[in-house]
């Protein structure tokens, strides 16, 4: 059996018979991957596949770690033991960062990336993590530890909520038991984490550094104890039941092990790199070479282009590799650069080389005339510059280009250096990015009343609601999506596939795959469906089973996400059955009338309808 089978089985969640490491002081990332899940295979974890970069958490674009597919274990609303057969799981999590996109380009950031981790929701806690993370790293990997750090109150600042925590003396003691005193640091605010809000689990971090080719320390893996619950007063209890979460980049574990001196010497990024011309700038190398494993990875996960959310993340790596197409040569065309990403990972990840060509190709004759118009406009701006017009109308002009044309910043400056303008490139930079940082502040304040700032009661990701009245409403309009996506699949075609949902007790909100705008007369025979089986008052029902035999009913579950091994399927009547957590109306009279307000595109090949019960 080969290497690449060996791994995907791995994933996949099986291992093979026999576990063996690879036993080299230089490691591959392919060897890394299947090393790092046979061995907590072997202490007793259950392997779970990668989720979709595409999470069931409208609070959150795109996947950012390891554990956000594990969240309702955390919190208890999942049961561990009854899906996987075991509190402790691992995983290798391909994950996204959108706030890094301005930042690649550096020795160390990227957007797209893949986290191993190790979990315990309730089955092991410090002195376990420790030591499967110590030997993790120096029996396997073969690594030695530079040093660890332990939280420790003395390192927060005065006034921060975290001063009141106590030192976490179980896992220095833990420490000593396996490392010489001198190796355990104190750390403050960086050893303890969460919640990313202002209530929800946290707990203290211990980190593991270890030396890169230059002898410089660096953190490979951060593991934290969530046993604190915070509260929105700042105030920490003990949970009842303490949980383990884990993560480690592979990019920066592949450097460290292969010696390399940045993440983009590794095995992971020459493939790509080397198709790039050799006089471009390191800067846009890296570039280049992380959006195009993000492109492939967001269009394989059913992303498109678009001017909205995950879509318009999508763009912006997209128009930046265009740009950079565009303006000179880079190589090999990006569509090669993109096959060969795709071929780096598609036996892993299941990535379709046909569509990521596809898509960027339409992307590419689309924006490259938005470019030329967008660079006779940079023109203008420099013709019209002079020392008294100063940097901040310049800066401002250069940022209404790149958030109208999505011109990149390095296309901005490049021009800039054509034309032999005398300006200071540093000073313009800053303030460009102030303008950004104004961008931004503005598109949180959005974000923050999109659901009216209110406190929820209900709040399962795809369904919100903030008291009993809008929790009836929200399942009324809950119900009447399954019946929505019964009608569109009748009236266009099985084709169709769900792209995600979002519901409010105002309305729903349901994306599906099309590449045309649907007729007037297409709308109107779905909503008259809907009504129809409304009218119809036809049960709806659920049934629990195993998930492999809930896909042999044909139930529909274009979700992209995991599912538990057991799993609630929603019959209505006996013309839709779905994947789905509820919760539903009992009969489908309860739902009253339906009505389609709007069908709207959201991005290549993905069309949207919001509507509302009556």
């Amino acid at each position: 059996m080969n290497r690449v089978l060996i791994n995907r089985i791995s994933l996949l969640g099986v291992a093979p018979s026999k576990t063996e490491y690879i036993n080299a002081s230089v490691m591959n990332s392919e060897d890394i991957r299947k090393n790092f899940l046979d061995f907590f295979k072997n202490k007793g974890h259950k392997i779970v596949p990668s989720s979709s970069l595409i999470p069931d958490d409208p609070s959150v674009l795109l996947t950012t770690a390891g554990m956000q597919q594990f969240k309702k274990y955390y919190t208890g609303e999942l049961d561990a033991l009854k899906d996987f057969g075991t509190k402790n799981t691992a995983s290798i999590q391909k994950c996204f960062r959108t706030s890094d996109i301005d930042e690649v380009g550096d020795e160390s950031h990227l957007t797209f990336f893949e986290m191993l981790g190790n979990f315990s929701f309730g089955g092991y806690f410090k002195k376990e993590s420790i030591e499967y993370a110590y030997e993790f790293i120096t029996k396997v990997m073969k690594l030695p530890v530079e040093h660890v750090t332990v939280f420790d109150p003395k390192e927060v600042p005065q006034g921060d909520w975290r001063k009141g925590v106590p030192f976490d003396e179980a896992s220095c003691n833990i420490w000593k038991s396996i490392l010489p005193e001198e190796k355990i640091q104190g750390s403050g605010t960086d050893s303890f984490w969460g919640p990313t809000g202002n209530e929800g689990p946290c707990g203290p971090t211990t980190e593991i550094y270890v030396n890169n080719s230059a002898g410089k320390p660096i953190e490979v893996w951060n593991i934290v104890f969530n046993e604190f619950y915070r509260d929105p007063n700042n105030n920490l209890k003990k949970l009842a039941t303490p949980g383990v979460d884990t993560g480690m980049g592979l990019e920066r574990l592949a450097m460290v092990s292969q010696n390399a001196p940045t993440i983009f010497e590794t095995d992971l990024f020459k493939p790509i790199i080397k198709q790039l011309y050799p006089g471009l700038s390191e800067r846009i190398k890296r570039i280049i070479a992380d959006h195009a494993r993000g492109i492939a990875f967001l269009i394989s996960d059913g992303v498109r282009p678009s001017n909205k959310e995950t879509g318009y993340i999508l763009r912006r790596l997209m128009r930046r590799v265009i740009t950079y197409a565009y303006r000179g040569n880079i190589g090999e065309p990006p569509e090669n650069l993109l096959q060969t990403a795709v071929a780096e990972y598609g036996q892993l990840y299941s990535l379709d080389v046909k569509s990521v060509k596809a898509v960027y190709a339409e992307e590419y004759q689309r924006f490259i005339k938005t470019i030329a118009a967008g660079e006779k406009k940079l023109s203008k701006i420099i013709e019209g510059y002079t020392s008294e017009t100063g940097y901040a109308s310049l800066a401002q002009k250069a940022f209404d280009l790149y958030q109208s044309q999505g011109l990149p910043m390095e296309a901005v400056l490049d021009k800039f250096n054509e034309k032999v303008l005398k300006i200071d490139i540093l000073e313009f930079r800053r303030v460009f990015e102030e303008e950004f940082k104004k961008h931004q502040q503005i598109s949180r304040t959005g974000a923050e009343k999109k659901f009216g700032g209110h406190g929820l009661l209900m709040d399962t990701g795809e369904l919100k609601a903030g008291s009993e009245e809008e929790i009836k409403e929200a399942t009324r309009l809950h119900t009447a999506t399954h019946l929505l996506h019964w009608a569109l699949r009748e009236v266009l075609g099985k084709d169709v596939k769900q792209m995600g949902s979002d519901i409010n007790p105002e309305r729903t909100r349901f994306d599906f795959s099309l590449s045309r705008k649907m007729t007037p007369e297409e709308i109107k025979k779905v909503e008259e469906l809907v009504n129809q089986k409304i009218e119809e008052d036809l049960p709806v029902s659920f049934k629990e089973m195993p998930e492999e035999d809930a896909e042999k009913t044909g139930a529909l579950h274009f979700f992209k996400q995991k599912y538990p091994d057991i799993v609630k399927v929603y019959f209505i009547g006996n013309i839709s059955s779905e994947f789905c957590g509820g919760p539903h109306v009992e009969r489908t009279s309860e739902i009253g009338g339906f009505k389609i307000l709007k069908e709207e595109a959201v991005g290549a090949g993905v069309r949207r309808i919001r509507a509302n019960v009556v």
